[in-house]
């Protein structure tokens, strides 16, 4: 029991440092680009180049997780990989004028923009990307549905006190430190304090003991694993040419990714596009969700410093306008952490709320909060009252980070009854629940029973209508992972589309919340089809005359 709590506060370790990074790293990128001299509708741009890039590349890696095999586990490979972007995007940020002034010394400020954009849209898909593998792993550790709802209240907590942490940092007043002095200021102090906090919990994935694919003990697949590093094995595995040299072989090797990333496009589209009815309803739950609360999240400080405290972003420093927007990021970012502080308390009650009051309730009624808190926002002029309002957001943010991959985990635990067709039923109470022991049917001449391909997404099933094979699904969880962590990356690309150029053509920040508060209401009303227990799946059943069995059962 030691070994498992153990293993659940070493895999959320890092889940804490990277929120730390993500809030505060990411806190610090509206107001570098508006210095910069970029237009508000550029900068929200700015801000969906890294959820686009997640779009494209996060359903790849979840993937490709699923089906890696390697001494260091299926996950971390994929965790490590992600974590030295976010470690690159933090160095450039802080240091983007004196990068550019020291390369190009012509024109320093067009390429500290160039860099400022680069680095922000590293920072922002690698951190995000990674808490796919992340969540994928976590849920490989605890794959019980008890098990993921206790596992996931533990990981919104640690993102909630990475949150805490975040946003308490860039809340303080660092500029008079000596240390911050010699640096270069907040930011850059503020960068660097994240970078060895982030390294420090980077250090515990070292200790996890995730399961490794070997083809006996100390082999994998007949080759022994020290084997498995040397040159010869590395040339032959990828290069296929024993006296290529170094270079030809990492050419090649590259051009083997492309080609691997290029070919897998069309199998993560179709298993996408086959998406069973619970996952495509969560996910559009979530979507509205997730919009509605990073309408809020991404643009608060920008609202907090331009409409509430009247300042100016691209102000000369020292100036009254400068100097009161300066105060009202800082304000800011008090609320953010407020909000995280909320959340962290929820975490602890939330495995309770969900068993007390069922996890449609908790659900809803954090949609309807968020809904009530931005409708306030948009409307008060009240420091403290904003405040209060964004601190609430709280309890809808740890929902957000704990509900969807509890019901995915649901979904997993009953793959026949839950992503069979959307014409089969569940079982009724009375019949036999017990299906976990069939196995699969996959002779390869039953005619019209579909097949187990590369190009097929389905297995057949022992499910039965008038003799025919119901198709169910062959997923994998951090795929589906992927798709849900899809819907939180897409609902920052819409918002950062549209709404820097609804702000000029209202001349308000207040559009924000407004808009925030019109996708919470959009949100409230998908709710209403997401399956939250196995009796919700009769709303995805058609008559009973009409639908399938599963094998053994009486209709």
């Amino acid at each position: 029991m030691q070994g498992r709590v153990c293993q659940l506060l070493l895999v959320n370790a890092l889940t804490c440092g990277l929120e730390v990074c993500m809030a505060a790293g990411t806190f610090y990128i509206p107001p570098l680009l508006l210095q910069a001299g970029m237009e508000e509708r550029y900068m929200t741009m700015v801000l969906g180049v890294g959820p686009v890039l997640g779009l494209i590349f996060v359903p790849m890696i979840g993937s490709y997780s699923d089906s890696w095999r390697g001494r260091f586990g299926r996950r971390r490979p994929f965790i490590w990989l992600l974590c030295v972007g976010v470690l690159l995007g933090l160095q450039v940020l802080p240091q983007a004028s004196h990068l550019a002034a020291l390369l190009y010394p012509q024109r320093p400020r067009w390429l500290e923009g160039i860099l400022l954009v680069g680095a922000a849209c590293l920072l922002e898909f690698s951190g995000q990307a990674c808490f796919t593998p992340l969540e994928a792993l976590i849920s490989d550790q605890f794959p019980g549905e008890e098990e993921s709802r206790r596992a996931f209240s533990v990981y919104s907590l640690m993102i909630s006190l990475g949150g805490c942490l975040g946003y308490l940092l860039p809340a303080l007043d660092w500029s008079h430190a000596p240390t911050a002095a010699y640096l270069g200021g907040q930011e850059a102090f503020i960068y660097a304090l994240i970078t060895l906090i982030f390294l420090t919990c980077l250090l515990s994935t070292v200790f996890i003991s995730e399961d490794r694919w070997t083809g006996g003990e100390g082999t994998r697949k007949g080759v022994s694993v020290s084997s498995t590093l040397s040159p010869s094995h590395w040339r032959s595995r990828y290069c296929g040419h024993p006296l290529l040299s170094r270079t030809q072989c990492v050419q090649m090797a590259v051009g083997w990714c492309v080609s691997l990333c290029v070919s897998a496009l069309p199998r993560v589209y179709g298993v996408c596009m086959s998406l069973p009815a619970v996952i495509r309803r969560l996910f559009v739950a979530e979507l509205f969700s997730w919009m509605a609360l990073m309408s809020f999240m991404l643009f608060y400080t920008d609202f907090m410093g331009v409409g509430l405290y009247r300042g100016v972003p691209n102000a000369t420093p020292g100036t009254q306008e400068r100097l009161r927007y300066d105060e009202g990021v800082r304000m800011a970012s008090v609320g953010l952490f407020l909000q995280c502080l909320i959340s962290v308390v929820c975490s602890i009650l939330m495995e309770r709320w969900m068993v007390l009051l069922g996890t449609r309730a908790v659900y809803v009624s954090s949609v309807i909060l968020l809904a009530l808190a931005t409708a306030v926002m948009s409307f008060s002029k009240s420091v403290v009252m904003v405040t209060v309002m964004a601190a609430a957001t709280g309890y809808t943010f740890c929902v957000l980070q704990v509900l969807p991959y509890t019901l995915l985990c649901l979904y997993h635990s009953d793959k026949r009854v839950f992503f069979s067709s959307s014409k089969c039923r569940p079982s009724h109470q009375g019949e036999s629940d017990d299906h976990t022991n069939s196995k699969p049917l996959l002779t390869p001449d039953h005619g019209k029973t579909p097949l187990l391909t590369s190009a097929s997404p389905h297995v057949s099933l022992p499910l039965e209508r008038e003799g025919e094979a119901i198709p169910v699904p062959q997923r994998g969880m951090c795929l589906d992972m992927a798709i849900l962590d899809s819907a939180y990356l897409l609902s920052q690309v819409l918002p950062a589309l549209c709404l820097g150029s609804i702000v000029q053509q209202s001349h308000s920040v207040s559009a924000y919340m407004a808009s925030a508060c019109f996708l919470s209401l959009l949100s409230l009303l998908c709710s209403t089809g997401v399956v939250f227990t196995r009796s919700d799946l009769h709303k995805l059943t058609g008559s009973k005359g009409d639908t399938p069995t599963l094998r053994g059962q009486k209709d």
